[in-house]
């Protein structure tokens, strides 16, 4: 199965991206893509990022998966409609859920109050 996904290239602390037509089974670092249809540089402006769209679609109406970054990359770059998509990983979504709720629950539960303290007992002597 194809996948549209970022390659990695550009030095330390110099990421820049390209956009590529891999198989799924290789990983992004391969260096083995079936085909660059184009480049993106977090670090630049919107204007110095490029896809070549018409691959794009070819590739995408041959099957082609889009992964997460490039799906809300082809959303900016009007390649595809629709809704960008939450590219944060899941389990800090999970985990603000359920923050949320436990403070909710800590609004809405009834406090409990402190029983009053026995009186004190003189010491004997």
């Amino acid at each position: 199965m194809l996948i549209i996904r970022l390659q990695r290239v550009g030095r330390v602390h110099e990421p820049s991206f390209r956009i590529v037509v891999t198989d799924s089974k290789l990983g992004p670092r391969s260096g083995k893509p079936v085909e660059v249809i184009g480049s993106y540089d977090p670090r630049q402006g919107k204007g110095t990022n490029h896809i070549d769209a018409e691959r794009a679609k070819y590739w995408m109406s041959h099957g082609a998966q889009v992964s997460e970054t490039v799906h809300n990359f082809l959303v900016d770059q009007k390649v595809i409609s629709g809704k960008k998509i939450n590219v944060l990983p899941k389990n800090k979504i999970i985990n603000a859920k359920k923050a949320k709720e436990a403070e909710e629950a800590a609004k809405n539960a009834p406090k409990a109050e402190a029983a009053p303290a026995p009186a004190e007992v003189p010491a004997q002597a």
